[in-house]
């Protein structure tokens, strides 16, 4: 189904600070299209660790945040896209337990099961693009 976009804010990811900031505004705008806490909170972690990935294993980027309605119901999505390096392995990104860095490896697979609808994109040393949704 087409999703029509009725609102989108860019925000660069280029330090701490800026991971925090996406998080406020995403909890900010799930507030604003009348999400419960539990729902908000499900947007806020998983665009927190998308941020953060983002940042730490591409490099920094930009989190595109959308007001989305798909004719019966309205949205929340957040694009989250790097020119970094790249995972090699989506699939095994997505496995619960893999990390290639420091972290529990529940980052990638987390996000995708606190959406409603979850998209990733990656090709080695031409970036990843990872999009989450969620709907009201």
């Amino acid at each position: 189904m087409v999703h029509r976009i009725l609102s989108t804010e860019q925000h660069q990811i280029r330090n701490s600070e800026d991971v925090v900031e996406v998080r406020q505004l995403v909890r900010k705008k799930a507030i604003s299209l009348g999400f419960g806490l539990v729902d908000q909170t499900k947007m806020v972690t998983a665009s927190s660790e998308l941020a953060r990935n983002t940042l730490d294993y591409g490099g920094g980027g930009t989190a595109s945040i959308e007001l989305v309605e798909n004719g019966r119901r309205s949205g929340l999505r957040v694009i989250f896209e790097d020119q970094g390096p790249g995972i090699p392995d989506v699939d095994l990104a997505l496995t619960d337990g893999f990390t290639s860095g420091n972290g529990l490896g529940l980052g990638l697979g987390g996000a995708k099961r606190l959406a409603d609808e979850f998209e990733i994109s990656s090709k080695p040393g031409a970036g990843t693009r990872v999009s989450i949704l969620r709907w009201k």
